[in-house]
């Protein structure tokens, strides 16, 4: 249901954050009897929580994908921080006689159930890379949590309960320092592919605003199909010169290797453009002042659908998360609006109703028509 009150409930309530550390404690006291309970414990309750989620999702008739789901889908090195530190907090905590509020925070912030609910989902309707992607974050999150307890048991100087002999302890090592590596190389990777196309989009958005988005013109969505970088645009005119130095600095933003197309509403341009010969017009008669008022009118109408545009836009931000840009136009007589989605996010049909509507509202225009895209 994406709702993030009940989520933070299932953490709280999660039973996977005393096995975890139970795990972690027990390697770093050498309490051989201690481990074996916290995998078992750990290794029931990672049991019943997958299946639990499975049934849910398999019985449930809402199956899109919302942002909650999303967001466990691709763990990254900043997980990987998360759950270290929360793990570092939560072993802190358990060594003082007043713990406060740390062990609730700790398991906030570590996410241990939304995972293994959204890798039900990804069993529950056959989609696998949601599955691998959110169980891999729960892998993350045992791994760090569990070594963060274990060096703190080091680091606060534990009793042992058994003296391992060198060759025991030798091994031991390595097994845990394998199972870090093996863990961080798939976050690290993730990690490196997140930042390229944060970095990649920062660029086309700079390079569109600063080369193409003229005053006049509205950029209504910038895209790359293959290697095509295709721009689309209404208001004034973007001229050939203009795209030609546009081209000659795309290597500047890192775009080099992609072609820029650019797709114009010619029609508003033409209002822009003669609108502008015709109000110079020294010796205009009544015909010509009367299509100079006309056309006055319709590119005021542009720019105050610009700016109507820009404000919805802003609202809608902070109504729909998922909504990146609203653009606000007449096509064929017919006020519609164009609703950019977020890429990496969905938004459910109900969402996209009362979007529509709450558009039609705020422009007073029973008749809109919405596009999403």
């Amino acid at each position: 249901m994406n709702s993030t009150a009940v989520i933070i409930g299932a953490m709280l309530v999660s039973p996977l954050m005393g096995p975890i550390i139970g795990m972690g404690l027990a390697v770093g006291i050498s309490d051989f009897e201690l481990l074996k309970q916290s995998l078992k414990n750990y290794g029931v309750a990672t049991l019943i929580s997958v299946a639990t989620a499975t049934v849910y999702f398999f019985i449930s008739p809402l199956s899109e994908a919302q942002s909650e789901l999303l967001a466990r889908t691709s763990p990254s090195l900043y997980d990987v921080l998360i759950a270290f530190c929360g793990g570092a907090a939560g072993v802190l905590a358990l060594t003082c006689r007043s713990k406060g509020q740390v062990i609730p925070g700790v398991a906030i912030a570590t996410a241990l159930m939304p995972p293994l609910c959204t890798a039900g989902y990804g069993l529950a309707t056959a989609q696998w890379p949601y599955f691998f992607g959110a169980f891999y974050l729960f892998f993350i999150n045992t791994v760090f949590i569990a070594v963060a307890t274990f060096l703190g048991s080091k680091l606060l100087r534990f009793h042992p309960v058994k003296d391992l002999n060198p060759d025991t302890a030798r091994r031991g090592r390595r097994i845990i320092y394998s199972i870090v590596v093996v863990t961080l190389l798939p976050a690290a990777y993730m990690t490196f592919i997140i930042v390229q196309k944060n970095v990649f989009e920062r660029n086309l958005r700079t390079f569109v605003r600063t080369e193409l988005d003229h005053s006049g013109t509205q950029i209504l969505s910038q895209q790359t199909m293959g290697d095509t970088l295709r721009v689309v645009a209404v208001g004034k005119e973007i001229t050939g010169e203009e795209i030609a130095v546009a081209r000659s600095r795309m290597h500047f933003y890192g775009l080099d290797g992609y072609h820029l197309l650019v797709i114009q509403a010619d029609a508003a341009g033409d209002i822009y453009n003669l609108t502008s010969h015709l109000s110079n017009a020294e010796q205009a008669n009544s015909m010509l002042t009367a299509q100079i008022a006309d056309l006055q009118h319709q590119l005021d109408a542009y720019s105050t659908l610009d700016t109507l545009s820009k404000h919805l836009s802003a609202e809608a931000l902070a109504l729909f998360p998922a909504v990146q840009h609203i653009a606000v136009g007449r096509f064929e007589s017919t006020l519609t609006a164009l609703v950019a989605i977020k890429k990496e996010q969905a938004i459910a049909s109900g969402d996209r109703q009362r979007l529509a509507d709450w558009l039609r509202t705020r422009t007073q225009d029973s008749g809109l028509e919405v596009i999403f895209k």
